[in-house]
């Protein structure tokens, strides 16, 4: 008898990624230990509530380990950016979880990334913009730079965002110092910085200004 695993990449083939089932695509993410117990069982929980789950969640389950789990939590990942990038309708940012969400991409790099999005008076995402790629450094984190393109666009405001490889979202005290000289620079041009986010692996990141540093 076939193994689970195959079976769905061979379904996947035949119908192509379109017509295939939320469960067969799940047993591709996990890979030879797919048990269909496992991926009928996750499948039922329905696609909105596994986009929700973290890592820890998803290895609960049997033949789910570390990798697979990062595998399922990079698809969903990917399918939120394709459907924000999708949609005529531009990205609302109301809270830290959803600055957060937008820069979710930034989790897969494996070397700092330090970007900005601006936000029309209604914090809507008009426009991103890659600062730089590298360790964070205030002095490469320049105010000019950072709000060149905020004022190209007549952005309201402003939210930053960076990665810690690591996958450990907590501060230092240079993302404090780079946070601070960034909402004095928002000031005094007039566009507010409402947040500094730093994200990490497995869904975490830190909002500096829930940290009260914005």
């Amino acid at each position: 008898m076939k193994k689970h695993y195959s079976v769905a990449k061979e379904e996947l083939v035949f119908y192509g990624n379109e017509n295939t089932s939320l469960q067969n695509v799940l047993a591709m993410l996990i890979g030879p230990k797919a048990e269909p117990s496992v991926t009928g069982e996750l499948a039922g929980l329905g696609a909105k509530t596994l986009s929700s789950m973290t890592a820890e969640d998803f290895k609960k389950y049997e033949g789910v380990g570390e990798l697979a789990a990062t595998r399922i939590l990079s698809a969903f990942g990917l399918a939120g950016i394709l459907n924000k990038f999708s949609k005529e309708e531009r990205y609302v940012v109301r809270s830290p979880e959803d600055a957060a969400n937008y820069f979710v991409d930034l989790a897969h790099h494996n070397q700092e990334h330090f970007e900005a999005i601006y936000l029309n008076t209604k914090n809507q995402v008009v426009a991103r913009k890659n600062i730089f790629k590298g360790s964070l450094n205030a002095s490469l984190v320049h105010p000019r730079e950072v709000f060149r393109e905020g004022l190209k666009v007549s952005a309201a405001s402003l939210i930053v965002a960076h990665n810690h490889p690591s996958g450990d979202p907590s501060p230092s005290s240079e993302d404090i110092q780079v946070t601070k000289r960034l909402v004095e620079s928002g000031k005094m041009i007039g566009i507010e910085l409402l947040d500094h986010v730093i994200i990490g692996d497995c869904g975490k990141f830190t909002s500096l200004k829930e940290k009260g540093h914005c």
